[in-house]
């Protein structure tokens, strides 16, 4: 639909809305940033692609240095493998099911170092009898304490070891400690002591490994919410961050960096454009629920009205800004919004419109888009 837009100045405002915005200069300074810092820190990066599900950007991590890329569910790593990309990847969710594992397998043999976790004897076994022709790496994956996954002890932890251990097509790699639920504490001290309570629990477990003979060669966890704390207490070897390259209103409202540096770029928006203004102080744009996750408030303006606008979703295609400044934008004018939460937004459009200022100079695939099995 917009590729005759590409490279004509303020192609941009030209896009048929609500469609999903990439600005690739903030893009690659905030993976730029995170590549220097970790570096700096003495981390590997293994970005998730949970957060764009696109090739395209994940060689742009890979060219910054990250050494491999963790993806929620099967499927986006074998979006991944299909374009090329095959070295490295950690499917950080449980893969359980027959049909799934015997996918995996395929997968195994596809690409190279493949990593998925496990938290479940039963599993391992099954793992290990798909992975006969050519050994898979697994991660112990550790419950920080939501029950989501993980084990739930360091005794389970030993126990899964020993199964790992016991069959010859498997390769113990290390554990996974991911504390999702604690990476939007918004202050930055509130944040810092919850997960220096958690890390002290997961001490606990990696000396029984290593006791029991498993030391762990990879620990692996963290986040865009947490990485500045999880380098100062030193305990993984590799960060899961995601969200760092696009930003999103969740963790806009976080301190991210312990107020000593600026927080990441927005580098991921939603133009909209009004279509209706018929009451004082209201705009109607033409994003709504089908255009925005819900799940992380509700967008912030970053352009097109007063940031100070407050959005309310009016349906699956509308929403509501209210402000009192003035002037307001008239029929047809844009206005650009955050993405309330990025990964769930991401997974609603088909492509990205990459843009530098106001011209467009890419459309680029959610390749993964959809990828939930």
């Amino acid at each position: 639909m917009h590729g005759h837009l590409i490279g004509r100045p303020n192609g941009r405002l030209e896009l048929n809305t609500p469609v999903l915005v990439v600005d690739l200069d903030a893009l690659e300074r905030n993976i730029a940033r995170m590549a220097r810092w970790a570096a700096a820190q003495g981390l590997a990066l293994r970005p998730h692609v949970k957060t764009h599900k696109s090739a395209e950007i994940a060689r742009l991590q890979r060219n910054a240095g990250a050494i491999g890329f963790c993806c929620a569910k099967l499927g986006e790593a074998e979006t991944l493998a299909d374009n090329g990309i095959t070295d490295g990847l950690l499917i950080t969710s449980p893969v359980v099911s027959a049909p799934a594992i015997r996918r995996l397998a395929d997968l195994n043999a596809r690409t190279h170092n493949l990593m998925c976790v496990v938290d479940n004897p039963a599993n391992v076994r099954a793992l290990a009898t798909a992975s006969s022709a050519k050994p898979l790496h697994l991660l112990v994956d550790i419950d920080p304490g939501i029950h989501r996954t993980g084990v739930a002890t360091p005794a389970a932890a030993v126990h899964l070891l020993k199964e790992i251990h016991s069959h010859p097509s498997l390769v113990y790699s290390g554990v996974q400690f991911y504390c999702g639920r604690e990476q939007h504490i918004e202050a930055y001290a509130d944040r810092r002591a919850a997960i220096q309570q958690k890390t002290e629990y997961l001490r606990t477990v990696l000396e029984a490994l290593t006791q029991a003979g498993g030391p762990p060669p990879i620990i692996t966890g963290g986040g865009t919410g947490t990485h500045r704390i999880d380098a100062e207490l030193a305990t993984f070897t590799e960060l899961q961050v995601g969200s760092y390259i696009f930003m999103d209103s969740q963790y806009a409202a976080c301190d991210i960096t312990g107020g000593t540096e600026p927080p990441y770029e927005f580098a991921l928006m939603v133009d909209t454009r009004v279509i209706s203004a018929n009451s004082a102080g209201i705009r109607t744009v033409d994003a709504g629920y089908k255009a925005l996750a819900t799940d992380g408030g509700v967008p912030r303006v970053l352009a097109g009205m007063s940031p100070e606008s407050e959005y309310i979703f009016m349906g699956d295609e509308h929403g509501a800004l209210l402000s009192s400044g003035e002037p307001l934008p008239g029929i047809g004018e844009r206005v650009v919004l955050t993405a309330p939460h990025c990964d769930p937004t991401v997974n609603l459009y088909d492509f990205y419109h990459v843009v530098r200022g106001d011209t467009l100079v890419a459309i680029w695939r959610v390749d993964a888009r959809g990828c939930s099995r």
